[in-house]
């Protein structure tokens, strides 16, 4: 089952900031390296980022179970990148038929595979120290978003887990029912297949019917609502948004001045 609730240590420096100012500052890190091919810029990011992991009050082991798929993705784009890439420029390293691996190829993979990291973290981090109720009511109160979208993101973030646990019974029924792939692929691909589509059935019907409870009760009134637990947007806010701004423009600044940096467009 998926565990969505904070991991790190409440009292932590950068835990404790409002949760909308830790969601912009990993927005506006994480943008700017978007825009850049060469890894320099993304492997001081991931330096910062990690640098920065005391501060919210995470262990690096904790990090690395929550942000496991980030390596599935990195192992997929490396490889598609060996066997599909365009630019083969550089120095030979493997040539061997179809698969041909030049210095190029891997820059080029090292670059994206760093890039994913470096956009993926700071989401994995803001999302591992943040309460998602906390995180409702600071859209609401300082973003200013509508407190329908808020409440009913939030429904849905807590519903999350559940998918898990239906995956799990799903696969126990069948297997009860004396459905199984065994050792062939190609069935494990279709039963695969056909219990993503359950599940999917499943959770489209379970949103429809909390969409239809959460009208019933005045979500969607109009009438203004009150708050619990007040969040509060003060200067070490601020100081956190500014601070995450300038560190992405100086790892562009420092890739730019090693000369490596190289724009996705143009």
């Amino acid at each position: 089952m998926i565990d969505l609730e904070p991991i790190a240590r409440s009292d932590a420096p950068l835990a404790r900031r409002n949760p909308v100012a830790k969601l912009a500052a990993a927005l506006l890190f994480a943008i700017p390296l978007m825009a850049t091919l060469d890894p320099v810029a993304p492997a001081i990011a991931i330096a910062v980022e990690l640098a920065v992991l005391p501060l919210f009050g995470i262990h690096p082991r904790v990090l690395v179970r929550r942000a496991w798929p980030l390596l599935a993705a990195a192992g997929g784009v490396l490889v598609t990148l060996v066997l599909f890439a365009a630019d083969r420029s550089g120095r030979v390293l493997l040539d061997a038929g179809p698969v041909l691996v030049t210095s190029g190829v891997l820059v080029t993979a090292l670059g994206l595979v760093l890039r994913l990291f470096a956009v993926a973290l700071p989401g994995v981090i803001v999302f591992a120290t943040t309460d998602p109720t906390d995180l409702a009511d600071a859209l609401v109160q300082n973003a200013r978003a509508p407190a329908r979208f808020a409440i009913g993101a939030l429904a849905a973030f807590r519903l999350v887990p559940l998918l898990g646990a239906e995956w799990q019974m799903i696969a126990m029924a069948r297997r009860a029912r004396g459905v199984e792939a065994g050792r062939n692929p190609l069935a494990r691909l279709r039963l695969f297949a056909s219990t993503a589509f359950t599940l999917l059935v499943g959770a489209i019907r379970r949103g429809t019917r909390l969409a239809v409870a959460m009208d019933a009760r005045g979500f969607d009134s109009g009438v203004p609502r009150s708050f619990a637990r007040r969040q509060h947007f003060g200067a070490a806010d601020w100081l956190l948004v500014v601070g995450a701004t300038a560190l992405a423009g100086t790892a562009l600044a420092i890739s730019i001045m090693l000369g490596t940096f190289r724009p996705l467009i143009g």
